[in-house]
């Protein structure tokens, strides 16, 4: 009979001495944080061409931080003599941490966890590297399930700071206090996460890539409009489609079964396309092809194939645009006034009153001046581009404009009533555009006697900065009107992804269920505000973690998106979590308040 693990010697150090089980690219990189950190790796692969391509892939990577002065010569030396290969899982004998990283598969990864009983101590810890199998699963089939535990590093391990440290209800809390120390050691950021498919950020990323999935085999958008539009528009490093092709389309579909069979979501529920992709052999990267084509096997870089849009494809000819019309008064309507302004137009700024056009066009001189100050723009230009706006206190002033751009409240009746007046002030052959983000275009179109012209042209907040405009077609949008555009987007110089005339169009379809399930975690104490942030932070390279973005879109706001989706798609994952509706109904709606999720201190 084994012996009975001792807590205590859990509680002896740091591991010294660490076993990696599986020397793929992340088993390697593990190895090269352990190794970098002074202590002894072991690294097991049962293919003697992994162990050696493990060590080389540690030649390589060491020589370039020489290169870099981010080691010397004798700490490279150092780091290598420290690094073993071997392809037999006795050598792990003598570890004090066994790190398994093999391919996400029940049966494989329990063969080596009954293997490892027989072969480390009974103070040893066995850590598993999965991100969508049950480690309580895995731990029930140790001699010792006390000892395993989840140790989530992300790819590239290297580089990415997070580390989710995993319990089951099995596992000893001085096992998790000694992995929690040495991921800290490493210099990782570790976060604390119970046992559920995904964890925290593979559990909110991998939704979000699934609906990603979805939308691009619906034909609504593709693939390189709905990768720029969550590149350009939400600042994220990587768009989902390719993200899901560097993880492997496989993977993901491992990874989406796995949260499925717990969550009974529909969102979780793998798109058919990853099956398709996955049994076709298309994986991604790794294979050479996925949702794009790469030049090689493992390959990075990107080759066109019968999907790639043609450059200089000729498209319909649009028509001349010289001058804007900009209706509102707001953040919004004064940032996308001063887009056009600047690019050389002339810019009628109307709103209800002269008073609230005037001091929107003040906003703008403010906003420019700004500008001046920072040396992204001379004081020149921004006295001509604060020429070119023409304020005034009547939509009447709309009679000449070639385009006419609504940015006034998000409510229909509002936005309709809006129109209705734009058709008679406007001349014929102008062009009507909204701006809204969830209302459908084709309900303001129809409040007009010219549906023909009116598109969509949802920009992002803040206008002069974020380069994404959302092209929204309705079914009764004319060809001359859409061209026209994207030409006017090229001109102000932003970045037009087309999309249909559907709730959330590309980015809000996407980004606001990741939003909802995070509240959804917190809701159900899986993890804390700090926890999640950071995890999409560091896990994900977002620019801030959902809470943060929540508390700044506004919880209100954020509210009525989530609701007009789950109305559009009448799917009851989409469904508002209940902590949302209460703080909205607490008056608690993010930073414009002092409180959201957090408190702020009031100015």
């Amino acid at each position: 009979m084994d012996a009975p693990l001792n807590d205590t010697s859990l509680n002896g150090g740091s591991p010294h001495t660490v076993a990696v089980i599986g020397l793929g690219t992340m088993g390697t990189g593990i190895a090269e944080v352990l190794a970098r950190a002074g202590r002894e790796v072991i690294g097991i692969d049962i293919s003697q061409a992994a162990a050696t391509q493990a060590v080389t892939s540690l030649e390589a990577a060491t020589a370039r931080a020489v290169r870099r002065e981010k080691l010397t010569d004798e700490e490279r030396r150092d780091v290598l003599a420290r690094f073993r290969t071997f392809t037999d899982l006795r050598a792990a004998a003598d570890a004090d941490l066994v790190i398994e990283v093999a391919p996400e598969s029940y049966e494989i990864k329990q063969q080596i966890i009954r293997e490892l009983d027989g072969v480390v101590r009974p103070d040893t810890i066995i850590a598993t590297g999965t991100n969508a199998l049950s480690v309580t699963r895995l731990a029930a089939e140790s001699a010792h399930p006390e000892r395993l535990l989840g140790l989530h590093f992300f790819n590239p391990a290297p580089a990415m700071k997070l580390v989710e440290v995993v319990s089951s209800v099995l596992t000893s809390p001085a096992a998790v206090a000694t992995v929690t120390e040495l991921a800290q050691a490493l210099g990782k950021e570790p976060i604390a996460v119970g046992d559920r498919p995904g964890f925290v950020a593979d559990g909110l990323l991998f939704g979000y890539l699934n609906q990603a999935a979805a939308m691009y085999e619906a034909k609504y958008a593709s693939r390189e409009d709905i990768d720029a539009a969550m590149r350009l528009g939400c600042g994220l490093p990587m768009g989902p489609l390719a993200l899901l092709d560097l993880i492997g389309v496989d993977t993901a579909r491992t990874v989406l079964e796995a949260m499925y069979a717990e969550s009974h979501d529909r969102l979780h529920a793998p798109a058919p396309i990853l099956k398709q992709l996955s049994e076709a052999g298309l994986t991604g990267r790794k294979s050479g092809r996925g949702f794009y084509t790469y030049a090689a096997p493992g390959s990075a870089d990107v080759v066109p194939d019968a999907l790639t849009p043609l450059e200089g494809e000729r498209r319909t000819q649009g028509r001349t645009v010289r001058s804007v019309g900009v209706a509102g008064s707001g953040t919004m309507a004064s940032g996308i006034a001063e887009v056009f302004a600047k690019a050389g137009y002339d810019v009628v700024l109307a709103a209800r009153t002269d008073e609230k056009a005037q001091i929107a066009k003040a906003r703008i001189g403010k906003s420019l001046a700004r500008s001046v100050d920072k040396g992204r723009l001379t004081a020149e230009a921004a006295a001509q581009t604060l020429e070119r706006i023409t304020p005034a206190g009547s939509y009447e002033a709309f009679a000449d404009v070639d385009l006419a751009l609504e940015a006034v409240a998000e409510d229909l009746e509002i936005k309709q009533q809006l129109f209705a007046t734009l058709d008679k002030v406007c001349k014929p052959g102008a062009i009507l555009a909204t701006t809204t983000s969830s209302l459908p275009v084709v309900a303001c179109a129809r409040a007009t006697t010219r549906p023909r012209e009116v598109i969509g042209l949802h920009f992002f907040n803040p206008a002069p900065a974020m380069k994404l405009v959302e092209v929204v077609r309705t079914v009764l949008t004319a060809d001359d009107v859409h061209a026209t555009a994207r030409e006017v987007c090229a001109t102000i110089r932003k970045h037009p992804v087309d999309c249909g005339d559907r709730a959330g169009f590309i980015v809000n379809a996407l980004l606001f269920p990741y939003l909802n399930n995070a509240i959804k975690m917190v809701q159900e104490h899986y993890a804390t505000l700090d926890d999640i942030d950071a995890a999409m932070k560091l896990g994900g390279g977002y620019p801030m973690g959902p809470f943060e973005l929540l508390d700044v879109v506004g919880l209100d706001v954020s509210l009525a998106i989530e609701k007009v989706l789950h109305r559009e798609f009448r799917d009851p994952g989409l469904a508002p979590a209940p902590l949302l509706e209460h703080l909205v109904a607490a008056g608690c709606l993010g930073r414009k308040t002092g409180r959201g999720f957090r408190e702020y201190a009031r100015r």
